[in-house]
């Protein structure tokens, strides 16, 4: 059975809480359930005070099998940040602002580089996605397409310079199933329309309900966003197309990345979103899954 985590952030403290909370058990920094195994969708670094501690407990974890874990787009930032190829250059040409992305981690390693490029080595090593029969965890956007694609093309046991070299070019439908996997489905504006958020900063796209058909939808409905509103009315035919739904009758599937605050975790029978955006002052947050093949809303803690 499964404990499946949303987006932790660096704050170790509140992980260690929660696991607690579980019922886990501690040996220093290495949490255990006799029954039941952790499972972490990704976002585990950055933005919090404490990305260290953070890692240590989820890699120490999943090292000695109390857990699962697998990439989130930040974890992604850091490793297109760090790596380089054998010229020295970096992955991608994008670098220097994945730096002011990452700011508070590599604060937190700037005394312990080789600390930092063995957990990047570590991070190579996690998949992007788990099918575990019954459920399955990605952090952003689970389409079958998108996975079956993936699988063929990542080869080995981690993640070669080669192949994120290739998804940095964002020009083949490996690099878009990629970043799909790992940051969702962005939906674009049409051009005559731009949406602000809270702090004035103008937007023309917004993260979108992958899980549902887009036609005869309004922006709002459509729209999984936690930045803005999207206007309430019908998007043209124009700037739509059709996106098979993911089906009622599919396995469940736990995510996190949409910084839920304040909204149902749970969304259908079998997608639950874990993202309740510790970050900026939400909770933490996890689903105890025993088996149900429905999800129920009073398994969250």
């Amino acid at each position: 059975m499964y404990d499946i985590i949303g987006d932790v952030h660096g704050y170790s403290g509140l992980l260690k809480d929660l696991l607690v909370k579980m019922d886990y058990k501690r040996d220093g920094d290495f949490f255990y359930h006799p029954e039941r195994k952790a499972v972490f969708v990704g976002d585990f670094i950055n933005r919090g005070p404490d990305t260290l501690g953070t890692i240590k407990i989820i890699r120490t974890m999943v090292e000695r099998g109390s857990a699962y874990a697998v990439l989130g787009n930040h974890e992604i930032n850091a490793l297109y940040y760090s790596l380089r190829d054998k010229k020295g250059h970096h992955l991608t040409k994008k670098w220097s602002r994945l730096h002011l992305d990452l700011n508070s981690v590599l604060a937190e390693f700037v005394n312990y580089p080789s600390m930092w490029e063995n957990h990047i080595k570590w991070l190579r090593t996690l998949p992007l996605f788990l099918d575990l029969g019954p459920i399955r965890i990605v952090h952003a956007c689970w389409k079958d397409e998108n996975i079956k694609l993936l699988k063929k093309e990542i080869d080995g046991d981690k993640l070669k310079r080669s192949f994120l070299r290739q998804v940095s070019k964002n020009n083949s439908q490996v690099s878009s199933a990629f970043w799909e996997t790992c940051k969702g489905v962005d939906f674009r504006l049409p051009k005559d329309i731009l949406i602000y958020d809270k702090n004035g900063t103008p937007h023309r796209s917004f993260r979108s309900k992958w899980w549902t058909n887009p036609e005869g939808k309004t922006f709002r409905d459509l729209s999984f966003e936690s930045r803005f509103k999207l206007p309430s009315y019908t998007i043209p035919k124009e700037v739509v197309s059709h996106r098979e739904p993911y089906a009622k009758d599919n396995p469940i599937v736990f995510f996190g990345h949409y910084c839920l605050k304040g909204s149902p975790n749970v969304l259908s029978d079998n997608l639950c979103c874990l993202d309740s955006c510790v970050y900026r002052k939400g909770n933490l947050t996890a689903y105890r899954w025993s088996g149900e093949k429905k999800l129920k809303e009073k398994n969250l803690v």
